[in-house]
């Protein structure tokens, strides 16, 4: 993940252009070699949105009267505003600071910002670097081109023992910062990785890279039918690189089977996180969880977008994410999709309750705390009516899934339980 993070850090993303198909082809040939490149022409409709052209960068840049560089976008990506139009001038200090934007409360850091559908031009630096601006005159030079092109997305999909689909989104589209653009796609990549390892599926897998908000909605738009039959269960991967708790935002719904099992892991096995309200979504849960689509997705976090000093500026650099927060949090993902592969309905085979000496669960169950361990069988027995999943009993009993998990399966070795019809 480290590595793959380093690779895509340099490329210049939009959401559109050859900075967007570069990192998708670079996944591609790193970890997700099944992925699926999606072009769809600029002009066309989808939903209540239309596919804006394609943006190209050439060069940017501010010189000094003498021809010095003051201001580069081969320096920094994101001194360019996303979708700049071209420029080539000398205009006066006075009307180039109406073009400049900064960050008086943060003066290192050169702020992200986009005009993707009205059409402008502009730069971003750090707001020390713009109180150095004191010549009357600037040469102002923006090479770009806008052009009828294409949205790119993609996707892959690992199949499994059903056709009921896990899905697992992050989005590519800012230029560089770290936690916010590039922590979700390469642990994507790396779950990717994983499930495919997996000798048994319970469930297929999808995984979906592509710009934020435009290029969901148009996946949704090319795919919304197969989606409502077949995903079971959704996540969106964002700004998960950092050192801070996990947080998460729920589905609209609020309850489903994702927000259960997020819930669940964050409660059990990390302790502290915080849990916002759909009221603070903000990424592509908007669009998955919109009224007709209506998946259960929620968000997966650490520092929640637009909650860290850093966002969408140039402080989201490779030293704020780290390669211990990426391993946790991949682990976390594994957990995730470990409960949700083992999280069976079961039904009791025993009407009353079994007499448990008889198949040696006392000592199968536990040797030290054996009240506890035997209450805790039967609670588990009292519960398999073929009606309650796992990991809604684990909820009602406040026990960690896993642990329930290894009680299940010693029962389902004695055939006390076996899985619903």
């Amino acid at each position: 993940m480290w590595e793959l993070i380093n690779l895509l850090w340099p490329i210049h993303r939009s959401i559109t252009g050859s900075g967007i198909r570069a990192s998708l082809d670079l996944i591609k040939q790193y970890k997700i070699h099944s992925l699926t490149l999606h072009n769809i022409p600029s002009g066309t409709e989808i939903f209540d949105w239309i596919v804006p052209p394609e943006w190209h960068v050439s060069s940017a840049a501010i010189f000094d009267l003498e021809g010095n560089i003051i201001i580069d976008v081969k320096k920094n990506n994101l001194h360019l505003v996303g979708y700049s139009t071209p420029i080539d001038a000398v205009i006066s200090n006075q009307e180039l600071q109406n073009h400049l934007y900064s960050l008086p409360d943060l003066p290192s850091a050169i702020p992200y910002v986009t005009s993707y559908y009205q059409p402008r031009w502009g730069f971003c630096l750090s707001h020390n670097q713009r109180l150095r601006l004191t010549d009357d005159f600037y040469k102002v030079h923006i090479d770009t081109h806008l052009f009828h092109g294409n949205l790119t997305f993609s996707d892959a999909l690992i199949e499994g023992n059903s056709s009921a689909e896990i899905l697992f989104s992050s989005y590519l589209c800012h230029p560089s910062m770290a936690n916010n653009e590039l922590s979700g796609p390469v642990l994507l990549a790396e779950l990717y990785s994983y499930i495919d390892s997996l000798p048994v599926r319970n469930y297929s897998y999808r995984f979906v890279l592509a710009p934020e908000t435009i290029g969901a909605v148009a996946y949704i738009h090319q795919n919304l039918p197969a989606l409502k039959q077949n995903v079971f269960s959704a996540f969106n991967l964002t700004c998960l690189g950092d050192s801070s708790d996990f947080s998460y935002i729920p589905s609209r719904q609020g309850n489903t089977i994702s927000d259960r099992a997020v819930k669940h892991l964050l409660k059990h096995y990390k302790g502290q996180f915080t849990s916002y309200t759909w009221s603070d979504r903000g990424s592509d849960e908007r669009q998955y969880c919109s009224p007709g689509v209506d998946l259960p997705m929620c968000t997966l976090m650490r520092s929640k977008f637009g909650s860290f000093k850093e966002y969408h500026t140039s402080l989201d650099d490779l030293t704020f994410v780290s390669e211990p927060s990426l391993d946790e949090s991949f682990n976390f993902l594994v957990q995730l999709v470990d409960l949700l592969e083992s999280n069976v309905i079961y039904v009791a085979t025993n009407p009353c309750e079994p007499m448990l000496c008889k198949y040696n669960l006392y000592n199968d169950i536990s040797t030290r705390d054996h009240d506890k361990s035997v209450r805790i069988l039967l609670d588990l027995l009292s519960y398999c009516d073929g009606t309650m999943d796992l990991l809604s009993i684990a909820d009602i009993l406040s026990i960690p899934y896993f642990d329930l998990l290894d009680v299940a399966n010693i029962l389902a070795s004695k055939k006390l339980i076996v899985p619903a019809a």
